[in-house]
């Protein structure tokens, strides 16, 4: 073995005999992958303790040997945990940098662990365990998110605000009905994690290099002791394949879109000329020269961690999309961009539940603002199908016309005299009054969904339920 400086003893002794001379520093630059899949020395080493235990239940391994390894892997987890393992970057990756610090410690038993498996249903069975435990954390960190948001939705479920439609004042809505939105949205996003991990939960180990192998080994086994449901069951397809992280990426991608548009809001509803919210100051920032300024830089750089998790689903994508079965060298590449990605998810979700946690709504500017832009519109025209049998596209035309009369007037719908709307429409009574409020406006709409107070708080203990059952 070498220092680290990579000459060829170390690559004849990895390669066997078949190649003459070890490769020069850029072939060994681009062809090692220790510096980031070092990550995945948990999982390596799992999947090696249960490949040994089934070698030896099968007779392929003696009980001796299966000790030695078992004890010596034991070992080397202690020595990566506590931060004295020697990676070395002449042996590639962290399968061999296992092995061969597993050699050092046994000695030549060290040699019999790759029986029946490559490195490639070796790499493919790490991966996954890996990727399987980001679903699972992923899942957690969302589901900790929407109890943060149940929090605000059962505090503020007959708040009155602005529901927009293209940013313009559309209707009055609650701001529980809001918070509940985006329940809903992180909802689905625990649903795509969880479908992502029962797919890929199954185990390559055994698959071996592409074709299986001719040991009688217990891929059964192996699959139960790693948490796997059952083997892959055809050998290609589990060392060639990546769709399981695929997978997580697209679910980590369209889960980071409803973190980019909640964080979008909160920058809106932060500012000086909104002040809907006040974000706390663990969340927030100031100026190096507006001693006035709090920046939203939490929910700014959340918005921005899209691109992030979004480039590393094309970089994946495309890395994959020409490869011909089985393994080739591309899928090396598989790894940096997930591990970022996960990173990145992760820490968004963080910092959005620390947000959502902390986070003041001014009930008072949010009331105002439902009450701004005509909001209740929609109401009158509904009253005038309901109350004076127009249809509704008429319905429509005069409510358009009473808001003109209004805007002209400087005065909002409900400041309108009856003689006023009359003059519009003659069936217009004393009663439109009570659904131009914005309150009896938001308390009408009592449909399944809607953002009616009662059904709001219906479905904060539908979603506290849901929680309370899964756990």
């Amino acid at each position: 073995m070498t220092d680290g400086t990579g000459d060829s003893r170390t690559s004849n002794q990895m390669w066997g005999g078949r190649f003459a001379a070890g490769p020069d520093a850029i072939m060994e630059a681009i062809n090692a992958s220790i510096g980031f899949d070092r990550r995945l020395y948990a999982q390596d080493i799992a999947g090696s303790r249960a490949h040994a235990a089934m070698l030896a239940a099968t007779g392929i391994l003696t009980d001796s040997d299966a000790a030695a390894i078992r004890e010596g892997l034991l070992t080397v987890l202690s020595e990566i945990e506590a931060g004295d393992f020697p990676f070395r970057t002449e042996l590639e990756d962290i399968h061999m940098n296992v092995e061969a610090r597993l050699k050092e410690i046994i000695g030549e038993p060290a040699g019999r662990l790759h029986t029946a498996r490559s490195r490639n249903d070796q790499v493919a069975t790490d991966f996954r365990l890996w990727v399987r435990d980001q679903c699972d954390q992923a899942a957690e960190a969302l589901t900790a998110l929407i109890r943060a948001l149940l929090a605000q939705a059962a505090a503020g479920a007959d708040w009155v605000m602005p529901g927009f439609t293209h940013l313009q004042t559309a209707q009055p809505v609650t701001w529980g009905h809001h918070m509940m939105a985006y329940v809903e949205m992180f909802g689905r996003d625990v649903g795509r994690f969880r479908d992502a991990r029962a797919r890929m939960n199954e185990s390559p180990l055994g698959a071996a290099a592409l074709a299986g192998t001719g040991f009688p080994i217990d891929r059964q086994m192996t699959a139960e002791a790693l948490g796997f449901d059952r083997p892959m069951a055809n050998s290609l397809d589990a060392v060639s394949d990546r769709d399981f992280a695929l997978e997580f990426l697209s679910a980590a991608s369209i889960c980071a879109v409803h973190l980019s548009r909640f964080a979008e809001e909160l920058v809106i509803w932060s500012s000086a000329q909104f002040r809907f919210v006040a974000l706390s100051d663990r969340f927030s920032t100031g100026s190096s020269i507006m001693p006035q300024k709090k920046n939203p830089d939490a929910a700014e750089l959340i918005r921005a961690k899209i691109g992030r998790i979004l480039g590393a689903t094309v970089a994946l994508f495309t890395v994959m999309k020409g490869l011909p079965l089985a393994y080739s060298k591309d899928m090396q590449e598989d790894k940096e961009q997930v591990f970022d990605a996960a990173d990145t998810l992760m820490l968004a979700l963080a910092a959005m539940t620390g947000m959502v946690a902390d986070m003041a709504a001014n009930r008072a500017n949010l009331e105002k603002a439902a009450a701004s832009g005509f909001s209740t519109a929609t109401d009158l025209a509904d009253w005038l199908v309901r109350e004076a049998g127009l249809p509704f596209r008429e319905a429509h035309h005069v409510t358009g016309a009473l808001v003109a009369l209004a805007e002209a007037a400087g005065c909002d719908l409900p400041d309108l005299g009856l003689t006023e709307m009359q003059a519009v429409h003659p069936a217009i009574t004393q009663e439109v009054y009570s659904v131009l409020g914005v309150h009896n406006s938001v308390a009408s709409r009592q449909s399944y969904g809607g953002t009616a107070p009662d059904q709001v708080r219906a479905q904060v203990a539908r979603w506290t339920a849901r929680l309370e059952g899964s756990e």
